[in-house]
């Protein structure tokens, strides 16, 4: 299969074809290579791979087949030059972070990302003399503000975890380059079946394949899509001397991922959307936060930037900590879990669990109240679901 080829196929024909080239062997389906190191024909050759000359599997830690079809496959989806997969979607970020910072640089971040990215930042980098500014998401003049003149990267969720704030990532792109400053936006919430930040003017896109790029909350994975410069070489570089790396299983199993995508993407956005505005007109609901929803303050921007809203559901429900976990204890199918992007759909606190290790301040200044639940639509009937959080809500 040519590249030339494979660049004028469509996203679903790319999620299913992209990159797998066959063996000797004939396979249909993409093999699995489980080794740890391979096999040089020559001590010449040997030489060659490892000085970079010749091109070629050396050790698994950074070279193994099945990782490249994922790499190659995801590059193609979200239109970059290269992908690194790493072991874990905070590997991906922590990566991202070695790779193109050093000490005395600066980060501006959006205040509404997963509460582990915000430890990372605060806690770990800090230790390296690497420190980070936050600020709200949408407040395009604050984000200016924010940046110093040792400012390097620009970084943000969009749809934000879990309050589905949109980011205007073109007018982030613009900012950051007139600054001299990257752009990185966590992707995870929308993969590129329903936006594509590069396209957008994003220099790094990071994924955390454990939620929807899997689907099925099978297995741990991350990765890096950007350029052969920055992705390719040095991402690549932190990768193959760090050791953050996607094992062959797992890239397998999100490679059977990707091949479902775009179906499972807009299934999870048409439930999600009704679910949505059921809960809207619930009198036991104070807020719905959801892209799809007119109410939402940047659902405008949402449905420029989007090709659907997605499946993140957050609300609040009245009667604070008690009456959310009541609600979150009464569900009899959903998944009480913290994870998110499966087909089955999940419920979570995030005040208590994602967020939990944030101070009270920061929870606050992030609009994450006592009240607040995240629903991660499935894919199971739509009925089910919301006879599901009827029953808790009702009897509140």
């Amino acid at each position: 299969m040519g590249d030339e080829k494979e660049a004028g196929w469509g996203l679903s024909t790319q999620a299913i074809r992209t990159g797998h080239h066959r063996t000797s062997e004939g396979e249909h389906g993409e093999p699995i290579f489980t080794t740890s190191s391979f096999v040089f024909g020559s001590a010449a050759e040997a030489a060659a791979r490892f000085s970079g000359d010749e091109p070629g599997n050396i050790y698994a830690r950074f070279t193994n087949p099945t990782v490249k079809v994922f790499e190659q496959r995801l590059a193609a989806l979200e239109g970059g030059e290269s992908c690194v997969g790493t072991a874990s979607g905070m590997a991906a970020i922590l990566a991202t972070c070695m790779a193109l910072l050093q000490a005395g640089d600066h980060i501006v971040s959006s205040r509404s990302v997963f509460g582990t990215t915000t430890v990372l930042f605060n806690k770990y980098l800090t230790r390296f003399g690497i420190e980070t500014s936050f600020v709200p998401i949408s407040d395009y003049d604050a984000w200016e503000r924010a940046i110093a003149p040792n400012t390097k990267l620009l970084f943000l969720e969009t749809p934000s975890n879990p309050l589905t704030e949109v980011a205007d990532i073109l007018r982030l792109a613009e900012l950051a380059h007139a600054k001299g400053c990257l752009l990185v936006v966590d992707n995870c919430f929308c993969t590129p079946v329903l936006q594509r930040p590069l396209e957008l003017g994003a220099d790094i896109v990071v994924h955390s394949a454990t939620k929807y790029l899997d689907g099925q909350g099978r297995c741990i994975g991350g990765a890096v899509v950007g350029d052969r410069e920055r992705v390719g070489e040095e991402v690549f570089g932190v990768l193959r001397t760090a050791g953050p790396s996607m094992s062959p299983f797992n890239a397998w199993v999100f490679l059977k991922g990707l091949e479902t995508l775009e179906l499972r993407m807009q299934a999870h956005s048409r439930n999600a959307q009704l679910l949505a505005a059921w809960l809207e007109a619930h009198p036991q609901i104070e807020k719905v936060y959801f892209p799809g929803l007119p109410s939402h303050p940047q659902y405008t921007l949402a449905q420029q930037q989007q090709k659907a809203p997605g499946s993140i559901v957050s609300f609040v429900v009245k009667g604070g900590q008690p009456a959310a976990w009541s609600l979150i204890d009464a569900t009899r199918m959903l998944s009480i879990t913290a994870n998110l992007g499966d087909t089955k759909t999940t419920i979570t606190h995030p005040a208590t669990t994602t967020h939990g290790r944030l101070t009270e301040e920061q929870r606050t200044e992030a609009g994450i109240g006592h009240g607040l639940v995240r629903v991660a639509v499935g894919l199971e009937n739509i009925e089910d679901i919301q006879a599901d959080l009827a029953y808790g809500l009702d009897n509140l």
